[in-house]
């Protein structure tokens, strides 16, 4: 059995319905199971991180663990109780802002995930580290969570129209994550014990982003280039402005980070980012 935390999340959700539609015994941990529409072939079961008494029914009978984490504290409990349940290996969404040995960590996101990742290897417990790159995780989101951003017509606004990302489709990171759950592709001792660097296939520009996205939706989206404080005051209530605009004055003039992670451990291309832009919600 596997158990993947975050269910309802964009890649909890896919890695669960991947493994669903496999055959492959799932169970699916969420604050809410009335509200999660999951496929059927899944378990769902209620449960939180932070809630040890819920983690014991939710470990029974798991052998493997998906695990994306937004907070602190909870990590000591959480692998007390897969360890007494005899889970075998955790399988971390981490962060590719770690920088490897670094005393501090660079910022609070490397240094959060980084904490995480030292707790799992103390552990015991077989583990699997998956860094998702900065310039690939949903950087784009700050501009739609922004209010008013698309409800105000088809322009989106926001800094440095050249800085580049390499966006990743949710269901490639959610197969990557079942690769390393489940061993696939491996004909050594499997993925216990490594660290990879997850990122999109390909290097775009934030105008590139929001022209991609538009056409896939049918709309003549376009990007309006903001002065970095104005920009960074629009952003710092809904993401990590700091993070962001550190990655993003690194990829102004040299492209975001691309890693053949993907179909290294799928042994298929990563999904194009006209298909990324295809699949994401606006």
């Amino acid at each position: 059995m596997i158990l993947v935390t975050a269910a309802t999340a964009p890649v909890g959700r896919s890695i669960v319905e991947q493994l669903a539609a496999a055959g492959t015994p799932v169970r699916a941990l969420t604050r809410d199971p009335s509200s999660a529409g999951l496929p059927e072939g899944a378990e769902v079961v209620a449960g939180d991180l932070n809630d040890p008494d819920s983690l014991a029914a939710a470990f029974d009978g798991v052998t493997s663990v998906f695990l994306l984490a937004a907070t602190t504290g909870f990590a000591p409990a959480f692998l007390k109780a897969a360890a007494e349940a005899g889970v075998r290996r955790i399988v971390f969404q981490s962060s590719g802002a770690i920088v490897d040995d670094a005393e501090p960590q660079p910022d609070d996101i490397a240094a959060f995930h980084d904490d995480i990742e030292r707790q799992i290897r103390a552990s015991g417990i077989e583990w699997t580290f998956l860094r998702l790159a900065v310039a690939s995780a949903d950087a784009l989101q700050w501009a739609f969570d922004v209010p008013g951003q698309l409800e105000k017509g088809d322009v989106v606004r926001g800094p440095w129209a050249d800085a580049q990302v390499s966006p990743i489709h949710p269901a490639d990171f959610a197969a990557v994550a079942i690769a390393a759950l489940t061993d696939a592709g491996r004909t050594d001792a499997g993925h216990a014990g490594h660290t990879y660097a997850v990122t999109g296939p390909r290097s775009i520009t934030h105008a590139e982003q929001i022209a991609l996205i538009g056409r896939a939706h049918g709309r003549d989206l376009r990007y309006e280039e903001l002065p970095e404080e104005e920009a960074r005051k629009a952003i710092s209530p809904y993401a990590p402005a700091d993070v962001l605009f550190a990655t993003w004055s690194r990829h102004r003039t040299s492209p975001a980070p691309v890693t053949d992670t993907i179909e290294r451990l799928t042994g298929r291309p990563a999904r194009t980012t006209e298909e990324w832009a295809s699949s994401y919600p606006i």
